[in-house]
């Protein structure tokens, strides 16, 4: 069936599917199989099994809890294959799901943000119950982020709120009404109230700088990809106003110093005392 089915199957997801499909069906067709050709005989070793399966399962307590795990998995929709999760402190692609592990392609660790490190991590499917899973395209297949934007004091505070405004959302806006429909799905299934989706500006007052928190939604998978957009385009947009809005920076302004006192005669006075020593 696998040689016959998956080689006209073209789509990798469906493909990959129907070959987790056709393995179950198998597996199923060979404990039927056998149950019925030695029924007799199972019959008569039904007590012998029964203590033989304790010690099994004594045994085998992580085999059965990650099976028991799969199950959860597959029915409790904890996540599918192609998912991002966040799975016993590692984060990455969901590339398989077994009868006792979850493969992941880890994501971050030694490489900044939600790109792949290339290495292959394999999860026992019983950490469903020991861990929270965290899953990054679910139902809401996107995440909110932000970027703080120092801005100098002296500037147009509202020239700047315009043009961050104005940025994020001709750099974020394409995934507002993608995120707004799947968002309305999601309050009504859960009990969840009605959240922000559109690009928000918001300023905060500081010591230092006017601080300016730039808030929006995108693509789980295009984060770091889209922030780097989004950075270059204040950047320029601030560039173009000619000193208006300049970025801030970290800046130490001397107030006051201490008296400093310097005796020349006396000094003149000791190194004539030394050269005469030395002479």
């Amino acid at each position: 069936m696998q040689r016959l089915l998956l080689a006209k199957i073209k789509d990798s997801d469906l493909r990959y599917r129907a070959r987790k499909t056709i393995a179950l069906i198998s597996y199923f067709v060979i404990a039927l199989f056998v149950a019925i050709v030695f029924s007799d005989r199972l019959g008569r070793l039904t007590v012998t099994f029964g203590v033989i399966g304790a010690g099994i399962a004594f045994a085998l307590q992580e085999v059965i809890a990650s099976f028991a795990g799969w199950s959860a998995i597959a029915l409790g929709q904890f996540y599918k294959s192609g998912d991002r999760v966040l799975l016993g402190g590692i984060m990455g692609d969901v590339i398989d799901i077994s009868l006792l592990r979850t493969t992941l392609m880890e994501c971050g660790d030694w490489v900044k943000s939600d790109l792949y490190n290339g290495r292959i991590v394999r999860i026992a499917n019983s950490f469903v119950f020991k861990e929270p899973v965290y899953n990054y395209s679910a139902d809401f297949p996107f995440v909110w982020d932000e970027i703080t934007i120092p801005v100098k004091y002296g500037s147009d505070h509202h020239l700047a709120r315009a043009l961050l405004s104005q940025a994020a959302n001709d750099v974020m806006g394409e995934y507002v009404p993608q995120a707004q429909q799947r968002w309305n799905q999601m309050v009504k299934k859960y009990l969840i109230e009605d959240a922000q989706i559109n690009p928000m500006i918001s300023l905060v007052v500081n010591d230092n700088w006017l601080e300016f928190t730039v808030r929006f939604v995108v693509s789980y998978k295009l984060r770091r990809g889209k922030k780097d957009e989004l950075y270059t385009r204040i950047l320029d947009d601030f560039l173009a106003t000619q000193g208006k809005v300049t970025f801030a920076s970290t800046t130490i302004h001397l107030v006051e110093a201490p008296p400093l006192h310097v005796d020349l005669e006396s000094r003149a006075c000791e190194r004539g005392n030394f050269e005469k020593r030395m002479g």
